[in-house]
């Protein structure tokens, strides 16, 4: 695989999860996720999995400040319902990190380690989800607004005729070359840029 060079320049996120460490998968259950896997889990990389991966990351940290963020330590709830817009690749990109999953997630063993039923969607919330850590109730809302990181003003021209399959092969590459400067700079740029990403914490 060969993923854009900006990829390696992303935060990773370590986390442990006990599950990994009870089974044996790691040790100590000590994970740790680039945004390559989120690349990997969706598809394709473009803002909406971008942001999804800024949001998760951000908010274990804020909900873990003083350790490793426990995977599968949290349950999420969304103000949109599943099917709406891109909610579904947002979900599935902060269950790779928070391990928190819908009703098809791991039942548990023994009545420990169950990662189902720790996702739900059409609350009243502020901002877009919610971020609740099981074991102590401390939450934070977070959300994204993407539209403080424009778009080459070509992009939607040059996605058209992409579309519509009157693009040369220049034209593709030079597509695809301003999609992925755009994922990079929310990634590189806007990380840590409170007016794109709201992180908030509850109470």
């Amino acid at each position: 695989m060969k993923f854009p060079a900006f990829f390696d320049q992303v935060p990773t996120l370590r986390v442990r999860d006990a599950l990994a460490a009870f089974l044996g998968a790691a040790d100590d259950g000590l994970l740790e996720y680039g945004y390559a896997d989120a690349v990997k889990l969706a598809g394709h990389s473009c803002p909406t999995v971008a942001s999804a991966y800024v949001l998760g990351c951000r908010a274990l940290a804020a909900l873990y400040p003083d350790s490793l963020p426990e995977r599968g330590g949290v349950r999420l709830a969304f103000a949109s319902r599943l099917e709406d817009g891109v909610t579904g690749v947002t979900a599935s990109v902060l269950t790779l990190l928070t391990g928190a999953a819908q009703d098809g997630g791991f039942k548990g063993i023994g009545g420990r380690f169950a990662r189902r039923g720790l996702q739900d969607f059409g609350h009243e919330l502020p901002l877009s989800v919610r971020v609740t850590r099981i074991d102590t109730g401390a939450a934070v809302d977070v959300a994204s607004d993407l539209s403080h990181v424009p778009a080459h003003p070509d992009t939607a021209l040059l996605l058209g005729r992409c579309v519509r399959g009157e693009a040369d092969d220049v034209e593709r590459q030079r597509f695809a070359a301003l999609w992925q400067d755009r994922v990079a700079r929310v990634l590189l740029q806007h990380w840590n840029d409170d007016v794109v990403f709201s992180v908030r914490a509850v109470g």
